[in-house]
């Protein structure tokens, strides 16, 4: 849901690469049906695993709770989300971890000093 914001919110200025250390073998149907309904398709993701690569050659590492299995190197801005996990929870659920991580998405572009979509809704018009 993060990538999907941040490739959506964005505004074609950041490239995004979503991963992690333990990934599930598909999306969320739930987080896919939270996502549509803001008007973002995310059904073309798939989970992959976080490589030291993809660390070494990103300008922000945003965490939800790796811990220790997320590569660290040095010069690299690190953010760790503490949010619930999706998987297994209700749609009532999903939307409000889905909102949570839209407005620190919107925080995180306007620190990068990056324009931002105020609404996905004008993005589809």
């Amino acid at each position: 849901m993060a990538a999907g914001y941040l490739r959506e919110l964005g505004v074609d200025q950041v490239e995004v690469r979503s991963a992690g250390s333990e990934p599930a073998h598909m999306l969320n149907p739930v987080a896919i049906e939270a996502m549509a309904e803001v008007g973002i398709d995310i059904t073309d993701q798939q989970p992959t695993i976080l490589t030291p690569d993809t660390v070494k050659t990103s300008d922000v590492v945003i965490t939800m709770g790796c811990g220790d299995a997320c590569p660290i190197f040095p010069g690299k801005r690190y953010e760790d989300w503490d949010l619930d996990d999706p998987a297994g929870q209700g749609i009532e659920a999903v939307r409000t971890i889905r909102d949570d991580i839209r407005n620190r998405i919107t925080t995180l572009l306007t620190t990068l000093s990056l324009p931002t979509i105020t609404s996905t809704d004008d993005h589809h018009a």
